[in-house]
């Protein structure tokens, strides 16, 4: 599997890097979220688009963009717009959605980019490959709040994020039994093993918390902490991810 590199950092090798949601609904409320993620082991830091209540303001967008780089230095940023259809906080015209990841994409101010992988081939492939054409990473998402699809279908999405072009291919689960989490952790395995590129997969809620820490053996290349705010149900806060992280990677020299 080839890893991906962002200002250093490579994803999909070693233990399972951390990436830290950044929520705040105003410049003010983001960036003191930001300084928060500066004092987590953070590996990463997800900006989520959703929650800023300025993100369809081109000027207002990229005003932030950069005070939010500045806040966090060399972390690498990985933009993401969670539409409310895979559980986001706010809906968004396809117009809208797919300016906003162009604007930001084009500002060289975020190093990855989330892309909804069932928006539609035809956009996705077009926006994929204006990211790549600016040297931005592309994560494909797919996110399930219902339940956990059979693990032939949850393979099934991850070659076909793949196939599309992702850097990183993601798939969320919403476990109902601990075999539903079993199902995610086998099909990230499988995967895993097969992908050219990384994958980064999740099993939500407390039940699937254990899907979160067990990245380095079962294959999934990130893993969400939380610092301020959890973006997602069962996040484990980052200092605590982070000590479980170790010991797992010393078990499994």
């Amino acid at each position: 599997m080839e890893p991906v590199i962002v200002r250093g950092l490579s994803i999909g090798t070693g233990r399972p890097k951390i990436i830290v949601p950044v929520l705040g609904e105003t410049l003010e409320q983001l960036l003191a979220e930001a300084e928060q993620v500066q004092s987590v082991p953070a590996d990463l830091a997800e900006w989520r688009l959703d929650w800023y209540g300025d993100v369809e303001d081109a000027g207002k967008l990229l005003e932030a963009a950069k005070a939010l780089r500045e806040t966090l230095g060399e972390l690498p940023i990985l933009a993401t717009f969670r539409t409310a259809k895979e559980g986001g906080q706010r809906p968004i015209s396809e117009e809208g959605y797919a300016r906003v990841i162009r604007t930001l994409a084009e500002s060289g101010l975020v190093d990855l980019m989330d892309i909804e992988a069932f928006t539609g081939d035809e956009l996705v492939g077009e926006l994929i490959a204006f990211c790549h054409e600016k040297g931005v990473k592309v994560v494909l998402s797919n996110h399930d709040f219902d339940k956990t699809p059979p693990e032939a279908e949850l393979v099934a999405r991850l070659e076909k994020m793949e196939e599309l072009g992702a850097d990183l291919s993601k798939i969320a689960v919403m476990p109902r039994s601990p075999e539903d989490v079993l199902t995610l952790l086998s099909a990230t395995r499988a995967r895993s093993r097969a992908a050219a590129r990384p994958v980064v997969t999740m099993s939500m809620g407390a039940l699937g918390a254990v899907s979160r820490l067990s990245g380095e053996v079962f294959g999934s290349a990130l893993t969400f902490g939380s610092a301020a705010r959890a973006s997602a149900p069962g996040q484990v806060e980052a200092g605590k991810l982070a000590q479980v992280l170790e010991l797992l990677a010393l078990a499994c020299e």
